[in-house]
């Protein structure tokens, strides 16, 4: 399949297409179709069956080179001559063909599949079933049907990709949050591991997994993108908190000392999360409006109405603050609206009558509570920290106050690698967990509601062909 030209925030525009073809050629027409990678061929298969299935059967009760890898030939082929070949891949690839023709529909003297493709691909996919009468016809979407999302595997966002999959597939509509997951999971590790010296480490050993080719991490070796952002992101943290194993002295503070000023770090840490959840809200409406239309976005929790509450009070918080009542009464306003609008959403949805009213309140008390709680949520990017700080801490002071003669410069030396080993093992554990916490519960829950499915395109590859002795 082609590579997709879509842009990097939007999946592929997909079609929804037939692929006909005459009966007579319609083995060919799906040996293109599966060649090409490019549809998803929709309905239910047929179980699987015929001469080849059997033979085939047969054939793996003496097959000792794994499990075959199905591949089809241009032309068509008898089962039982596989058989005595020993082409276990080949007779697999007809197994899977016949499947699919037997979900065709026939209508005359020709057949027709229903399926998915990229709009890019609709082109090249006529050019390739032309010679044999077929053609791909594209049909009209009913509006419950939505298509498969095909995201961009560009270079800049594949590693990260697993960041967002791991949480769920996006629907159709919906921007790509890959890269904003990818920056906030480094940010917010960052800021509980801050330590020079760790997170180069952490850094380090990314680049030693993208040289790994065997064994158990060998599968791990494209994401090392995320781990190596993360170690540097921990590092650029370490300069500003003047930790390099620990308050040693080695790194310059350029910012605050993590357990002498608690405060600002927790005002930093609120702040980060502000903006973080800020831009979580305007992927949400924006996903909202292309999933359902401009009401669904107005009225959505995580849509317009979620977001003016959230930055209402936000605003209206800072107006208290600062005591700048024009600031305070913008903020209340902005907030009254939000709670209206999410009022209209959730009475639309629970109907008429006192219970409705009643599960209304409950339900606008409750996203009021969950967008503080949020918030709040945030703060333990400054309070794990505050302990990374404090363990390098406690730490450094046991090793320096060993220090001094053979025996105790020994033991400072072992107190200061085995707690730097602990702190390492333990904050990176701690840090990664809850990153991915905050990222999955406090922004994906904004940025997603419900769920798609990735676009699964049928693919057997032709055989090689033979080189003539």
């Amino acid at each position: 399949m082609s590579r997709p030209d879509h842009t990097l925030a939007l999946p592929a525009r997909m079609a929804r297409v037939a692929i006909v073809a005459p009966t007579a050629r319609l083995r060919e027409a799906l040996v293109e179709v599966a060649d090409s990678g490019a549809v998803e061929l929709a309905g239910t298969l047929p179980s699987p069956s015929g001469e080849a299935l059997e033979a085939l059967r047969r054939l793996e009760r003496k097959w000792t080179n794994g499990t075959p890898r199905p591949s089809l030939s241009p032309a068509a082929v008898d089962p039982s001559e596989l058989e005595r070949a020993g082409e276990a891949d080949l007779l697999a690839g007809e197994v899977e063909l016949s499947r699919r023709a037997a979900a065709a529909v026939d209508h005359g003297s020709f057949a027709a599949l229903v399926g998915w493709t990229p709009e890019q691909e609709l082109e090249p996919l006529s050019e390739r079933l032309a010679p044999y009468g077929a053609t791909v016809v594209e049909l009209p979407r009913p509006p419950w049907l939505e298509p498969p999302t095909l995201i961009a595997r560009t270079a800049m966002a594949k590693p990260f990709r697993p960041l967002v999959e791991t949480y769920g597939s996006a629907r159709y509509a919906d921007l790509d949050p890959t890269l904003f997951a990818a920056f906030s999971f480094a940010l917010m590790f960052g800021m509980m591991f801050g330590d020079v010296a760790h997170g180069l480490l952490l850094a380090g050993a990314a680049l030693a997994l993208r040289s790994v080719r065997r064994g158990r991490f060998a599968g791990l070796r494209r994401a090392w993108p995320l781990p190596f952002a993360a170690g540097l992101s921990a590092a650029f943290f370490g300069l500003l908190y003047g930790e390099f194993f620990g308050p040693t002295g080695v790194a310059p503070r350029l910012w605050l000392d993590p357990v002498e000023e608690p405060v600002p770090l927790l005002t930093a840490a609120v702040a980060i999360g502000a903006v973080l959840l800020a831009v979580s809200y305007g992927m949400g409406t924006a996903n909202r409006w292309r999933e359902s239309g401009a009401a669904t976005a107005f009225v959505a929790p995580s849509g317009i109405a979620g977001t003016c509450v959230f930055l209402g009070a936000g605003i209206l918080l800072a107006g208290w603050y600062f005591q700048l009542i024009l600031v305070g009464l913008v903020g209340g306003t902005i907030t009254i609206a939000g709670l209206v609008l999410l009022s209209a959403g959730y009475l639309v949805e629970a109907g008429r009558g006192g219970l409705a009213v009643l599960q209304v309140g409950i339900e606008v008390v409750d996203a009021v509570v969950r967008v503080g709680s949020s918030a709040i949520s945030f703060t333990r990017l400054a309070a794990f920290g505050l302990m990374h700080a404090a363990i390098g801490a406690i730490v450094w002071a046991a090793a320096t106050a060993l220090w001094g003669g053979v025996v105790g410069t020994a033991v400072a030396v072992l107190v200061f690698f085995a707690g730097n080993l602990f702190a390492l093992t333990l904050e990176l554990l701690v840090a990664g967990i809850q990153a991915v916490r905050l990222e999955y519960y406090e922004l994906f829950s904004r940025v997603f509601a419900g769920e798609g499915h990735v676009f699964a395109p049928w693919h057997v590859p032709l055989a090689p062909r033979k080189e003539e002795s």
